[in-house]
């Protein structure tokens, strides 16, 4: 036999939050936590315990607002704009008017009712019923059922589905520290660049012997048996994710072949939003187009995997990248710039030494990203399997 539905507004007390007038010093920097989305981590982050926020209000903001004072334990659900980010209080706090907030009965578990509103995040956003600002109401909530098994099978739920939560946050946690390492190593075998510790050579990138040349700068039509091309869009801080490659009909582009990527090639964005980032295309990328970006081809005397790492640093990211990309009055960066880069020149032994290291990680976190997308589908197979089973 199948659980029971029920109306959220029959297993909870619903609520919602407020916002203190921001002119007037006396509602603000209190001893009362004042929640926002913003406080919680992006949309499908699993759910999250709420022990402090950002911002605080004090007694007499918390009186001039009719807000709530939510005990512990409150299921709190973002309702506008970004619909679906969830937590559970585990000290009193406040919300403004971005949450529906969700006071379980005794006969709900609040862990449980989290993992229901996480699970069913997109069909409560379907409610909103608008293309622009999406808001769901909070009476749109109350009417909304889940699935209520019996306490006890609350619980076991919630608690299966924690642990698969807490098991994809280690492995974040786990892909975050492998990011962190190769900035780390660079400085400790090389020095910091902008002081230049150890004496090494320093010239500009375009007098080492490296080349720089375009991307193409209109793709021509999509194709599904084209040619796969890299778009800034495809790579991160020297990762390439290559599951949404677009694929282009090149037949009757001229040159085509000068768009082609070597394994050797770095590419950095040009424009736009990510403008600086740096990926060094490696063999599984070979011979993909390279779209609206740079594409350094590095001297014998400059090791790729070394180069990616050094322009990813914040001294050039931030300290040359970031003013040279300004100067347009919009993020951009053109060849003659790029070439014009100070770079720092150990042995062609050290920086293949530090080469080795950044295949290691790049090994270590492609595996953990296979081992997060693993985790996760887990999980996302485990929430739907559990919650089906009500009907």
């Amino acid at each position: 036999m199948g659980w029971r539905h029920v109306a959220l507004e029959d297993i909870a007390k619903i609520v919602g939050g407020s916002t203190p007038r921001r002119d007037n010093a006396a509602f603000w920097n209190g001893d009362i936590p004042w929640l926002t989305p913003t406080d919680l981590p992006p949309l499908g982050s699993g759910v999250t315990n709420i022990a402090d926020t950002a911002s605080h209000i004090t007694k007499d903001g918390f009186r001039s607002s009719s807000l709530t004072l939510l005990p512990p334990a409150t299921v709190v659900f973002s309702s506008r704009a970004t619909i679906g980010k969830v937590g559970v209080t585990e000290v009193p706090i406040t919300t403004n008017q971005g949450f529906v907030n969700l006071i379980p009965s005794a006969d709900v578990d609040p862990r449980y009712l989290a993992w229901a509103l996480f699970h069913h995040a997109d069909q409560i956003a379907a409610l909103s019923g608008s293309t622009t600002f999406k808001e769901v109401s909070r009476t749109s909530v109350k009417k909304f059922r889940i699935p209520l098994p019996p306490l006890e099978e609350q619980r076991r739920i919630a608690h299966l589905l924690d642990e698969a939560d807490r098991l994809q946050r280690l492995r974040r946690e786990a892909n975050e520290k492998a990011q962190r390492i190769l900035p780390t190593l660079f400085v400790e075998m090389f020095g910091d660049p902008e002081s230049n510790p150890m004496g090494w050579e320093v010239k500009p990138l375009s007098a080492t012997g490296s080349t720089v040349r375009y991307g193409m700068s209109v793709p021509p039509s999509p194709s599904p048996n084209g040619t796969p091309m890299l778009r800034a869009t495809d790579f991160s801080r020297g990762v390439i994710d290559g599951s949404s490659l677009v694929r282009v009909d090149i037949s009757t582009v001229p040159e085509s072949k000068r768009f082609l990527l070597d394994s050797s090639d770095v590419i950095v964005v040009r424009s736009g939003a990510y403008t600086g980032d740096v990926a060094q295309v490696t063999s599984e990328f070979a011979q993909c187009l390279a779209g609206y970006d740079l594409v350094v081809s590095p001297s014998p005397v400059v090791v790729p995997e070394y180069l990616e790492q050094y322009l990813l640093l914040p001294q050039i990211q931030d300290g040359y990248f970031k003013p040279q990309s300004a100067r347009s009055g919009q993020p951009h960066l053109n060849s003659k710039q790029l070439l014009a880069t100070p770079l720092i020149l150990p042995s062609v032994e050290a920086q293949e030494r530090f080469a080795d290291a950044v295949e290691g990680v790049r090994a270590a976190r492609k595996n953990g990203v296979l081992a997060q997308n693993a985790i996760s589908s887990v999980s996302k197979t485990l929430g739907s399997r559990l919650f089906a089973e009500a009907t």
